[in-house]
């Protein structure tokens, strides 16, 4: 049964201007060393400067793969709750998004899962595909593997350069293998894109 392997990877750590810094350029190489042995078919990545260059980075190491920029895998807020749903601890965080900007925000979310979570055909290949993205577009398509409600994308977040690996196969539930790993990184290179906190 052919699989389409999805490996997702939040950008290497930017400045306050979201350009790469140097801590996530060393990232996005050490990642592109982990992914070197599979056989990768594209890289994609979002239009934003430091996703785009940790893609290009990582892709030193992924020779005649291509490197393409996907639309969908801008950074976005898939899903606004409703007060009936919302989380009392999120609430001022969605403070000043409107309606548009909400359905706008649903839109490329379902764009994102419609282009990137369809399983091989019968008789199609295998396939494997990186995305660097966001940590909202990662919890989203997480949130979706696992069936989980919309709300549930809140809270899952990705370090910069954690991997989250998830597998598709036709008639199949989603494979969930991997959640922000990451072993390729040294430990003073881990949890950017985290608050400070003591972590294991």
């Amino acid at each position: 049964m052919a699989t389409r392997y999805l490996y997702l990877a939040r950008h290497g750590s930017a400045d306050a201007f979201g350009e790469l810094t140097d801590t996530g350029y060393k990232q996005a190489d050490l990642l592109g060393e982990r992914l070197a042995g599979l056989p990768v078919d594209a890289v994609w990545h979002s239009a934003l400067p430091r996703a785009a260059d940790s893609a290009r980075q990582l892709a030193r190491h992924l020779p005649q793969v291509p490197v393409a920029e996907a639309a969908e895998l801008i950074d976005h807020v898939p899903y606004v709750p409703g007060k009936e749903e919302m989380p009392q601890a999120w609430a001022g965080f969605f403070d000043g998004f409107d309606e548009a900007e909400a359905a706008s925000g649903e839109r490329t979310a379902e764009a994102l899962v419609a282009r990137f979570t369809k399983a091989p055909e019968r008789g199609e290949p295998d396939s494997h595909e990186v995305l660097v993205t966001h940590a909202y577009p990662i919890a989203w398509l997480v949130r979706e593997a696992l069936e989980a409600p919309p709300t549930r994308w809140l809270g899952l977040d990705s370090a910069n350069t954690g991997l989250t690996v998830i597998e598709y196969r036709v008639g199949l539930s989603p494979t969930l293998v991997m959640f922000n790993d990451m072993s390729h990184l040294p430990g003073d290179l881990r949890w950017t894109g985290f608050r400070a906190a003591d972590r294991p």
